[in-house]
Formats: C-alpha cells, sequence, structure tokens
C-alpha cells in the first residue's frame, strides 16, 4: 500500500510527511523545497485483538504500545504541482511516475490562505484553487497517457483489456476502467473518443484509481475555520480533515527528545522533563490546549485514508490457534492490512503464494471453528491457515 502526499508548493506537504513519517525532509518556506520524492513510513493505528484475548502480543511487523498497533504503511511526499505542470511549467511532470503506485492521495492544501498557488506568500488566497489546481494537473496526466496511446486502442474490437494494458502503470483495474467508461457514458468497444471524451474518462478514472483526501494544512492559523468551512462545502465535509502538521511534528520530536510523553493521536501527553526552558514551556503548553481542543488532525487523517478510503481491515494470522502464536511461539505477531471482502484464501496468498495455492481451510483461533476458503475475513479476526504447502 502506497498513499501520495500531493500539493501545490509551500503547503506544508514535507511538514505533514515528516510528522507521519519522522523521515526529516527538507522544509523550508518557498516553493519547490521538494524536488526529488521523499519516501517513508507511517503507520495506522487500530486497537489490537490482545485485549480482547486476554494475552499479551509479541508483534513482529508492527509494533503495539499500550494495545494498540502500529500497522506500517508506506507513504511518498512529491514536488509541488503548480497550474499547467502537465505542459512542463514548474517542475513539470517530474512527480508524476512517483505518484504511478500510489493507492490513494493525500492533497495537502494551505487553510490559512497565506501561500498562493505558486506557493508564494499571499493574503487570502483561496484554499479550494490549492486542490482545483492539483485534480487537473493528475486528470491532464492521465488523459495524456490516454491521448498518446488512441490510435492503438481504436485498432482494438476490445476496448477494455486494451485500456488495461496501456494503463497498467497506474495500477489501473479492468473494473475501474469500466466504471470510469459507465460514469463518462462511453463505450468500450471499438473505442473511438474525442478529446473531451477522454478528459472525462480521466477524471472518473483519478476518482476510482487514486480516491484523494484533503488535508486542510495549518489549522492552526486564525484563518482557518473560514477557509476549512469553504473546502468543505466545495469538496464535501467527509473529504477534508483539518490537520496541524507544523504542531503533529514539534510535539513527535518533542516526544523523541524525552521532553513530553506523546502518542500520536491523543489529545493531551504528560511532560516528562524538568529541564524545559521558558520558551520551551510556553510553546509546549501552548500545543496541549491545541490538541485538548482539536488534536492535530494528522493521525486522524492517516487512519482514515487506510480504513476508510481505502477499505482495509486488520487480520491476524497465527499458526497455533490454542495460543494464538507462530510456531516461535511469538503471540498475534502479525497483524495485516488487507481490503474488506477479501476472503481466508485471499489472506493465505498474502501471507505466501505457496500458502495460497495448497489452501485447504481456516481455522477461526478464537471460535475454534473450521471456516471454508471462500469464507470472507471479519474485522480482528485470528485465523490459522491449513494448507498442504509449508508456510515458508
Amino acid at each position: 500500500m502506497l498513499i501520495g502526499i500531493v500539493g501545490a508548493p509551500n503547503k506544508g506537504k514535507s511538514t505533514l510527511f515528516s510528522a507521519m513519517t519522522m523521515v526529516d525532509a527538507e522544509i523550508a518556506n518557498y516553493p519547490f523545497t521538494t524536488i526529488n520524492p521523499n519516501f517513508g513510513i507511517t503507520y495506522a493505528t487500530k486497537q489490537c485483538v490482545e485485549k480482547e484475548l486476554s494475552t499479551k502480543c509479541n508483534p513482529r511487523n508492527s509494533l503495539c504500545i499500550d494495545g494498540v498497533r502500529m500497522l506500517p504503511v508506506n507513504v511518498v511526499d512529491v514536488a509541488g504541482l503548480v497550474e499547467g505542470a502537465h505542459l512542463g511549467k514548474g517542475m513539470g511532470n517530474q512527480f508524476l511516475n512517483d505518484l504511478a503506485g500510489a493507492d490513494a492521495l493525500i492533497i495537502v492544501s494551505d487553510a490559512s490562505g497565506s501561500t498562493d498557488q505558486n506557493g508564494n506568500q499571499a493574503v487570502q488566497s483561496d484554499p479550494v484553487k490549492d486542490v482545483e489546481i492539483v485534480i487537473s494537473e493528475i486528470t491532464e496526466w492521465f488523459a495524456s497517457i490516454i491521448k498518446k496511446n488512441i490510435g492503438a486502442v481504436s485498432r482494438k474490437e476490445d476496448g477494455l483489456s486494451a485500456l488495461a494494458t496501456v494503463l497498467t502503470g497506474i495500477g489501473a483495474t479492468k473494473a475501474q476502467i469500466e466504471s470510469a467508461a459507465a460514469e463518462s457514458y462511453l463505450s468500450l468497444s471499438n473505442i473511438t473518443w474525442s478529446d473531451e471524451d477522454i478528459k472525462a474518462f480521466a477524471s472518473s478514472l483519478l476518482k476510482a484509481n487514486k480516491p484523494m483526501v484533503i488535508a486542510a494544512n495549518k489549522s492552526d492559523s486564525s484563518a482557518a475555520g473560514s477557509n476549512i468551512k469553504k473546502l468543505e462545502e466545495h469538496f464535501g465535509k467527509e473529504k477534508v480533515f483539518a490537520c496541524s502538521a507544523a504542531i503533529e511534528l514539534a510535539l513527535r520530536k518533542a516526544s523523541k527528545k524525552g521532553l513530553i510523553d506523546y502518542k500520536p493521536g491523543s489529545r493531551d501527553f504528560n511532560i516528562l522533563s524538568n529541564g524545559i526552558s521558558g520558551e520551551q514551556a510556553e510553546a509546549i503548553e501552548y500545543m496541549r490546549s491545541f490538541v485538548k481542543n482539536a488534536g492535530t488532525g494528522v493521525q486522524e487523517l492517516v487512519n482514515h485514508v487506510v480504513f476508510d478510503v481505502l477499505g482495509n481491515i486488520v487480520v491476524y494470522p497465527v499458526e497455533d490457534e490454542n495460543k494464538y502464536s507462530d510456531h516461535f511461539g511469538n503471540v498475534l505477531p502479525d497483524a495485516i492490512l488487507i481490503r474488506k471482502g477479501s476472503t481466508a484464501q485471499d489472506l493465505a496468498y498474502k501471507i505466501h503464494t505457496d500458502l495460497g495455492a495448497g489452501m485447504l481451510y481456516a481455522i477461526n483461533a478464537k471460535t475454534r471453528m473450521r471456516l471454508a476458503k471462500s469464507y470472507v475475513l471479519e474485522d480482528s479476526d485470528v485465523i490459522k491457515i491449513v494448507s498442504a504447502a509449508k508456510k515458508k
């Protein structure tokens, strides 16, 4: 799974990336700080099943802190987008290939309205335009891929298969292509689309292939309230998340230094050090007041993308259904993110292809009930896969 962070220049993308991953991306108050993409790992969080099972886990592929599983998710932060990027303006299309493998996008907008669409300092800049430019440029990118290959596609009677081949680089599935064509009222047989048809299809495909959430960043600014409302009215309240990447990053750094005990997503924290200077103490109290009132929104944003937008659940595969452990005795060693609607056999294949191919049945470790390969997994299931193949 890969989440892409995109936005116009100087909106706080790299600050959000650093807050999510604690990777030291270059952060500065001027456009195009990010030139090469930044890759890192963030964590989606969910209550661990250990409490339900009255046991204590020994995580292997994730972390567990105070009963909360922290599940690793890949993140990429790409260069800022300006209007006309698909024509070579700004950093041009340099960012596009870095987004090709993204499963979802977080579009960062400046809720303070203090930077224009080119990343320069401004007064009362419209954050809606921040988002519209990004959507337009990525749509144009999708459309350009199709236009470049439309001649070859039009010669194929089976337009669905032809488009699937052309769009394999962005991870578009046949189901997504069919859905986008239906939404655009376009036929997939003997395709003869106009440029307008292609753009309409590209717009629909973008929504299906790379669903987007808006991070209304700098939510701690005085002008943020009205701008966040404007974003919600334009794009829908469910797509807009108010956040302060700068405060989240500051809290995580303070926690790393041992000054405070802060857990991402928490609405409070404990001060651990007595050696905090006056200015530090003042800043920490300001941040404490802010998170108590609103939270930074960063962890909520990550969880929303992973669980709600991409529709993942958490499943725990085990080898010993009685002890909930692997063959080394590690209890609940792995927590796996898998899409809703996946089956027990899908889980087996995700663990190892041989395990999936040789799968006989599964066992629900909570109930000890035998399950068919077609059993549809539920969130927090603890599952043993019984296979003719040995797990590797």
